[in-house]
């Protein structure tokens, strides 16, 4: 798919997924914006990640540099103020009665959704990119296919628009999401993810993986990790499993 006429609002986080479908976007789209929130996340780090990540894509990438456009930063810290989460409070990581791990935070991907299509309305995008995965994740409802299906006919009517939400990671597993990247910008994107880009639940920047920069205790590190090794033994089968679609909510 091609969209070399339309633009397209990216919602990242500066983690590897939302880089995954960054350089997805820039590959897709003629022109591409960023969004990213602050939520009084414990793993704010991401919001010092996030610029490094934009400008080296801009210094490294010349095919996307020209196509990569304005970044948004916006304070919706009322959303952490009102959760009680392992994402916003120190409290240990634990699964719920529910079933659901308490670094779910009710509402966080539907109004990411809400204010992107908010900022893509006033700047004229009608495309919107996030990378929520029904594959690998912890079980985040606000993750599922169908709930961005949801969302994206609910900002649709709302708005009186015609977004389209992307979801190029939906169907893909983490060891995908790495070949992704591979696929997309090479070596040098894969090097960019490992070195630059933040996933860890507790922000930690001191311990260095052969995949990155984290606890590597956390879900979210142990996610990365496992997912890596499985990359790295799909490229030495030669015959690895077949890769997972890309997905467009249209």
């Amino acid at each position: 798919m091609r969209q070399d006429s339309e633009a397209a609002l990216v919602l990242f986080s500066g983690g590897q997924d939302s880089t995954t479908c960054l350089a997805w976007s820039l590959e897709t789209f003629a022109r591409v914006e960023t969004i990213g929130f602050d939520y009084g996340q414990r793993h704010r780090i991401e919001l010092d990640v996030r610029p490094r990540v934009l400008d080296q894509i801009r210094r490294d990438f010349a095919g996307w540099s020209a196509r990569l456009g304005e970044d948004h930063l916006v304070d919706i810290a009322v959303l952490g103020e009102l959760s009680e989460t392992a994402l916003t409070h120190s409290v240990e990581i634990a699964m719920q009665e529910n079933g659901l791990p308490n670094t779910f935070l009710p509402g966080r991907n539907l109004l990411f959704l809400t204010f992107a299509a908010a900022v893509a309305y006033r700047r004229g995008i009608r495309h919107l990119v996030a990378g929520v995965c029904e594959t690998d994740y912890s079980g985040y409802p606000d993750c599922r296919d169908d709930t961005i299906k949801a969302m994206q006919l609910a900002l649709n009517l709302g708005m009186e628009a015609r977004f389209v939400v992307h979801t190029p990671l939906m169907w893909i597993d983490k060891a995908q999401t790495w070949a992704l990247a591979e696929r997309l910008g090479k070596e040098a994107l894969v090097r960019l993810i490992c070195e630059e880009t933040h996933t860890c639940y507790n922000g930690d920047r001191e311990h260095a993986h052969a995949w990155g920069l984290g606890c590597g205790t956390c879900p979210a590190c142990e996610l990365r990790a496992q997912g890596w090794e499985h990359f790295l033994s799909s490229k030495s089968d030669p015959n690895p499993r077949p890769s997972g679609n890309l997905t467009v909510v249209a």
